[in-house]
């Protein structure tokens, strides 16, 4: 497991826990950031044995975007290279299920990788802001793309031209995280629900995340076509026949991923 100066990243069993790891600056982002967040989510994809992906903050905060003090500083910054940008690509994207935890503020570029996740659920503490209009930028990190597919077109783009924070209780009441808890027990009920997932019949999982992704771009009758392939594998997979003996023998089955 590689080492990162700023992102922790742990495994236990089939759970990876991804944390931005810059507490003092609340997880701000910095070039080396992205890259370490870039080279540790790819290195998350293609470990096999991960069927779960939870994603937080450090300390106080989630992410709240760009470090603007370090980047205005004058010191020299390591760049950020165009592909560090498919860090939302891979939250969405990759075959595991990924689960954002989000402890406090969220705004800019992590409000859009809060949006990349497949579940998200927040502290209440929590803070969100798409922040980009704030600092004179159009914004990046997906944003335009994920929102309206969480909470509809219109109030998406409210959260994007009036930039105005907002909280846990309104971030539920609209739809864009799934359940708030006090801080204190946040992480612990996160992991929890992590670990029930991490559980699941890895090859049923990943191709049903799949099916989600291939549906928000593929026409209907082309889209079944691949969801009953899928299907049709899946069903007659030995996880498959474990599950169903495990049912009827009322135990935990034990899945092998095949």
């Amino acid at each position: 497991m590689s080492n990162y100066e700023t992102v922790l990243y742990e495994v236990e069993g089939n759970l990876a826990t991804v944390t931005l790891n810059r507490p003092e600056s609340l997880n701000g982002i910095t070039g080396t950031l992205m890259r370490e967040l870039y080279q540790c989510l790819n290195e998350v994809a293609l470990d096999a044995n991960v069927r779960v992906v939870m994603f937080t903050g450090a300390g106080r905060a989630f992410c709240p975007g760009v470090d603007l003090k370090a980047s205005t500083s004058g010191e020299p910054q390591e760049p950020s290279r165009r592909e560090y940008f498919h860090i939302t690509t891979l939250l969405h994207e990759m075959p595991k299920v990924t689960i954002a935890a989000i402890n406090g503020a969220c705004a800019g570029a992590g409000f859009g990788w809060a949006c990349a996740c497949d579940l998200r659920y927040a502290s209440e503490r929590a803070m969100f802001n798409s922040a980009f209009l704030g600092v004179g930028i159009s914004g990046d990190m997906a944003g335009p793309w994920l929102l309206p597919r969480i909470v509809g077109a219109t109030k998406a783009r409210e959260l994007f031209f009036m930039s105005q924070k907002f909280d846990a209780a309104e971030a539920e009441r609209i739809g864009l995280v799934l359940k708030v808890f006090p801080d204190l027990i946040l992480r612990e009920e996160v992991r929890a629900i992590a670990m029930r997932l991490s559980k699941s019949a890895p090859l049923a999982i990943g191709e049903m995340k799949k099916n989600f992704i291939n549906a928000e771009n593929m026409p209907l009758r082309d889209y079944i076509e691949v969801e009953t392939e899928r299907h049709t594998r899946t069903g007659g997979s030995q996880d498959s026949r474990e599950a169903m003996r495990a049912f009827v023998e009322k135990r935990e089955p034990n899945f092998v991923g095949r």
